[in-house]
């Protein structure tokens, strides 16, 4: 297949236009009949569409989340970022999930203690209460803005409290986490690496100062436990801390707030299936959040590297190139899901990819799912009539895709 013909079949696939942004899923049903890989020059990336391979990419050691831990970027093929974006490259960089073994091992292993199912199980009672005295705050109220008031401030506390972040500078955290997600978009602009870079600097910034008072007065948290590992001989410099809480921060709350957004967006589009969630929530919910995050999948696209030459349905991708995984598209595949477009809460069969895969599995999956349950739990018990006020508006961005505002009263 040549590039030329693959970036020719796919014309469809615009994630700069406003229609596609919004429903970008007959768009995925083209590329994924049309093919099993495309070029697409606008990001000159590979475009990944079906399951079976987005799933089997994941796994493969033959691609990578960075290159720099076997090439320079000369002998890659790339060109390095442009040095005033290096404070944004430096903080994500660092970070596990930008990073492969061994560094990527040995950080997910010290992580990984704040996130066994024993810890995330003690946070239940923490986690229902946030979201029982959101929900009662927007009960109270007749309504309101659902993502301000419910689904933001929900994960971020619960992310913000493992950190030791306190409350008083909570309010930060998410604009830091908005401006600096603005670079994971395809081709962002120079405004959007300038706040970008402004944000890697001020949250860096503070988080260099929360670790210096730990270090003096530790506490019962992640950062106070990440110095300790430090101090009792694991290799862990101050910018893998920064980095690590960061992602921690970003990725602990993008998934649930999006999901929150677009899976209550959903419900009020399939009345029939919020009625049979409603009618018996604790027994529909476990599945109905993998469903939504099926659905309407929080990531759309996960980039790789690709180390050494691979082969996707006839075509071969050589070492230098990009893959975009198509996450929203793997989500909706016929040949992997039955009735994929349909919205069905008690799917039991339903290997979604929206947490990723291999050794970038996301650590805080079963904490999200936990999240969800709890915020859509409690709405559901005390805001049994909540009902959309308007159309909600959608965030321009493509990659990680989610709602502005989500209107509702009672």
């Amino acid at each position: 297949m040549s590039t030329s013909a693959s970036s020719a079949e796919a014309p469809a696939f615009d994630p700069w236009r406003p229609s596609f942004v919004a429903d970008p899923y007959p768009a995925y049903a083209a590329l994924r009949e049309r093919g099993r890989a495309h070029w697409f020059e606008p990001t000159r990336q590979w475009l990944i569409p079906r399951h079976a391979d987005v799933s089997a990419l994941l796994r493969d050691r033959r691609l990578g989340r960075t290159y720099l831990h076997r090439f320079s970027h000369e002998e890659f093929g790339r060109t390095a970022p442009p040095p005033e974006h290096e404070p944004f490259h430096t903080l994500n960089d660092h970070g596990m999930l930008d990073l492969e073994p061994p560094d990527h091992t040995r950080l997910r292993r010290l992580v990984s203690k704040a996130f066994t199912p024993r810890t995330v199980e003690a946070l239940v009672p923490t986690i229902q209460r946030l979201a029982e005295e959101l929900v009662d705050s927007l009960v109270a109220s007749g309504g309101g803005d659902l993502i301000a008031t419910v689904a933001e401030p929900l994960p971020v506390a619960v992310i913000a409290e493992m950190l030791g972040i306190p409350r008083a500078d909570r309010s930060a955290l998410r604009p830091w986490s908005a401006e600096i997600c603005g670079m994971y978009e395809l081709n962002p602009s120079e405004e959007t690496a300038r706040r970008a870079v402004r944000a890697s600097l001020d949250f860096s910034a503070y988080l260099r100062g929360l670790i210096g008072a730990r270090r003096k007065t530790p506490g019962d948290d992640l950062i106070s436990a990440l110095i300790a590992a430090h101090d009792e001989g694991d290799r862990l410099t101050e910018q893998e801390m920064i980095s690590t809480c960061v992602l921690l921060l970003n990725a602990g709350h993008e998934a649930t707030v999006n999901t929150t957004g677009n899976g209550w967006w959903a419900l009020f589009r399939h009345p029939e299936q919020l009625a049979l969630l409603r009618a018996d929530p604790d027994a529909l919910l476990p599945t109905a959040v993998d469903e939504l995050l099926r659905f309407d999948t929080p990531l759309q696209l996960f980039e790789r590297w690709v180390l050494e030459d691979i082969e996707v349905g006839g075509t071969v991708i050589p070492r230098g190139s990009e893959v975009a995984l198509l996450f929203g598209s793997a989500n909706r595949d016929p040949d992997r899901f039955d009735r994929p477009d349909t919205l069905d809460l008690a799917r039991a069969d339903n290997p979604h990819v929206s947490f990723g895969a291999g050794i970038h599995y996301c650590l805080g999956a079963p904490l999200a799912r936990l999240e969800l349950i709890a915020s859509f739990g409690a709405l559901l018990r005390k805001a049994p009539g909540l009902r959309l006020v308007r159309e909600p508006e959608r965030r321009a961005n493509f990659v990680i895709r989610g709602l502005r505002e989500l209107m509702v009263e009672l």
